[in-house]
């Protein structure tokens, strides 16, 4: 019997039949074709063309295997990111948005049998960020492209730059005050002429003119007398004037040096500090509860780290080798008198020996072993170091 015409009723049938999802019992995989019934499923299964192919994929089935995971990841990280960017969205949503497309990878093709298994594997290699609620689970995108961390990182130092030039004009108009200060403070004061005794009298000494005019000799000392103790009060009042001044003077500027330096120090210690401080060679804990029992709260020591933000560690107990992110992890403080590492701050990556722990400041009293500050003794709080292994 021939082929039905296009137009005919039954292959118009068969072309509305064939449109949208079908169910995925009726699907090979490895020929990526749908079948419509039970007997076309069959049909198919029993042709040379799918014999053909299960007989290359049965000289190497991992690598097929591997193949289709990989699409299917690639499929659905590149929809999460496009669609919901790095907001917080259930993975059942962005399952049935994937499956919506007719020539999608199947889930029964990849090494994941269900669903919770792929999000649970996209947490474990740090793809995404995932939690569990009575919900269900929740996925989130990390995005790690070099374009968007270039873009933070200006952000960030723009962000610098505006609280650098509001920090110069608060000082410039700090300067300007205390220089008007300083003006008020040596204004003259205009005090009034007085005589200490009704008898005696007032001569001023005009120069030339009172050498012709001959004065008596009387009157010449009187004017002398009066004139040297009225200078010796005025230097006396000068003298306590400037003392005073110089004191409250002295007492400005060191407190004006004292706030630079808390600025400065402040400042630098602003600048460098960072959101990552994983580093090779040093004991952390694992926090997250994601991989079992198995490795909650043991310890492991990181032995390559990824990225800033992830590292592969080695468990101490059983020498198992794990990719977690910064956030699975957390440093570990060992007994006094260990060596140990400097993970942020002013002295970031300086080696230390533990003296003390400050348990009511959460902290610890470090004496640096390198840098250009060995041997000096400093305060550092218990996120900011961790044991060397």
């Amino acid at each position: 019997m021939g082929k039905a015409d296009f137009l005919s009723p039954k292959a118009i049938a068969n072309r509305i039949k064939s449109k949208g999802l079908q169910k995925l019992r009726w699907y090979c995989q490895m020929c990526q074709k749908q079948c419509r019934d039970e007997n076309g499923f069959k049909c198919h299964c029993m042709s040379e063309s799918h014999q053909r192919q299960l007989l290359l994929a049965s000289e190497d089935p991992n690598k097929f295997m591997d193949y289709f995971s990989d699409e299917f990841k690639n499929d659905f990280i590149e929809l999460l990111s496009r669609r919901f960017g790095t907001k917080r969205v259930h993975n059942n949503i962005i399952y049935n948005e994937y499956i919506s497309h007719r020539e999608h990878v199947h889930m029964n093709s990849t090494q994941w049998e269900t669903l919770t298994d792929f999000t649970k594997w996209l947490g474990r290699e740090g793809l995404c960020k995932v939690d569990e609620t009575p919900k269900g689970w929740y996925v989130q995108y990390i995005d790690r492209d070099p374009e968007t961390i270039r873009r933070q990182e200006e952000q960030a130092r723009k962000k610098k730059q505006d609280l650098d030039d509001e920090e110069r004009s608060a000082k410039f108009i700090e300067e300007q005050v205390r220089r008007g200060a300083k003006e008020v403070e040596e204004t003259p004061v205009f005090t009034e002429l007085k005589r200490e005794s009704e008898e005696e009298k007032v001569a001023f000494n005009m120069g030339a003119s009172a050498c012709v005019a001959g004065p008596s000799k009387s009157s010449a000392a009187l004017g002398a007398s009066a004139l040297r103790a009225a200078a010796a009060a005025s230097s006396k009042r000068k003298d306590t004037s400037s003392d005073s001044r110089g004191d409250k003077k002295k007492k400005s500027a060191l407190e004006e040096i004292m706030e630079m330096e808390e600025k400065k120090r402040k400042k630098q210690q602003q600048t460098v500090r960072t959101d990552h401080w994983l580093q090779p060679n040093i004991v952390v804990k694992v926090v997250t509860k994601r991989l079992g029992e198995k490795y909650h709260k043991k310890k492991a020591v990181i032995t390559e780290v990824r990225d800033k933000y992830g590292a592969v560690v080695k468990m101490i107990d059983s020498g198992d080798k794990l990719k977690l992110d910064q956030s699975h992890v957390e440093t570990v403080i060992p007994a006094p008198g260990k060596r140990v590492l400097i993970l942020n701050g002013p002295h970031r990556d300086a080696e230390a020996l533990l003296e003390g722990i400050d348990v009511k400041n959460f902290s610890a009293t470090l004496t640096l072993e390198s840098g250009p500050l060995k041997g000096k003794t400093v305060d550092v709080a218990y996120e900011d170091f961790s044991k060397l292994a």
